[in-house]
């Protein structure tokens, strides 16, 4: 069966018609009884599409896709439908499967972490340089900037179309762990920490000296309760969307990276769609990511009260030693990234290493 967006002329015409791959019926079916928000027309809807994160139903991302989608089917008169999974619809491969079903037109929009996305796109993995935005909002100017321009120059060249203001806010990232507080890298001998697939995650918490163990965003919960990790780095929002305050007993604020949503469209499929359409859904994902980074940022910042009152126990974390162990990580980095993509995280930043 062909597939949307493997040529702009297919591309409308498949999607029009609601032909769907046998994959995206059984997902789909999957996701009606639960994560899945489906965007009613007012009319036969001329253009019908998927949009999958990775978060929670209940949290900002989902919350504003969907309302995001819904003020777009209302300014295009019902001409576009889309259905908002979360949770990637239930995927068992998690975030890389559904960035491949994104790369194939399989589904149509996407957002996605840049260090996932830099497993086929190198200079995404900028986003996730540790110890290098000092604050959120530090790496939205930044991904706002020629840095998330130049990234999405590379994206398109993968068949990825990055919104120029795309980028919804995750946060922070800080460890939280079942069996000590990380204080110092050494309290990260043998622990089995779980991060995002990315190697640029890998070799910053190998250098810390902890085990790395990648998951995707919902399997975090067993991974934890099973042993097959002891801890995990993500921002506040994660362990609340996720129930993980359950099972961690420390939050150690590291802050050691920021990390968000790049908001993405299969490019055939972007390419082929009317400029008005493109318009609307352009102009709605500009207005909605500003607003879901100013709800996530208050989210974030209302968490710690909240957990400390369940019992968890934060510390504040000196970042000097655990930078002490980067420069083999910056220099490497530097040499995957390229000169100029490093320029333009220093211009934003400052010097790194």
């Amino acid at each position: 069966m062909a597939r949307i967006g493997t040529n702009p002329s297919a591309t409308r015409r498949l999607v029009t018609r609601r032909t769907l791959t046998r994959r995206t019926l059984l997902t789909g079916a999957a996701a009606a009884a639960g994560s899945a928000l489906f965007v009613k027309p007012t009319r036969a809807a001329e253009y019908q599409f998927s949009q999958y994160h990775n978060q929670a139903a209940t949290g900002p991302l989902h919350k504003n896709l969907t309302a995001m989608w819904e003020a777009v089917r209302t300014e295009t008169n019902g001409r576009v439908e889309t259905n908002v999974f979360a949770e990637n619809n239930k995927l068992p491969g998690g975030d890389p499967v559904a960035l491949k079903m994104l790369m194939s037109g399989e589904i149509q929009f996407f957002t996605l972490m840049g260090g996932i996305i830099g497993t086929v796109v190198p200079v995404a993995e900028a986003q996730q340089l540790p110890f290098a935005f000092k604050s959120a909002a530090q790496a939205h100017q930044a991904i706002d900037g020629p840095l998330g321009k130049y990234i999405g120059e590379e994206m398109a060249a993968k068949g990825m179309y990055l919104f120029p203001v795309g980028g919804f806010d995750n946060g922070m990232r800080q460890v939280a762990s079942i069996p000590r507080a990380i204080a110092t890298p050494d309290d990260f001998a043998g622990i089995k920490i779980r991060v995002p697939p990315g190697q640029m995650m890998i070799d910053t918490f190998a250098a810390f000296g902890a085990e790395p163990v990648t998951t995707s965003a919902n399997q975090i919960y067993d991974a934890l309760k099973t042993g097959k990790v002891d801890s995990q780095e993500n921002p506040l929002s994660i362990l609340e969307g996720f129930k993980l305050y359950e099972l961690v007993k420390y939050v150690s604020l590291t802050n050691h990276m920021w990390s968000g949503f790049n908001a993405m469209a299969n490019l055939a499929l972007w390419t082929s769609l009317p400029p008005d359409i493109k318009d609307v859904i352009e102009r709605n994902y500009a207005k909605y990511v500003r607003l879901q980074r100013l709800q996530q940022g208050a989210f974030n910042a209302s968490l710690r009260d909240d957990f400390t009152k369940r019992g968890l126990l934060f510390n504040e974390v000196d970042q000097a030693p655990f930078r002490a162990r980067l420069p083999k990580v910056y220099a490497a980095w530097k040499e995957k990234l390229g000169t100029k993509c490093w320029s333009l995280v220093e211009a934003e930043v400052g010097t790194l290493g």
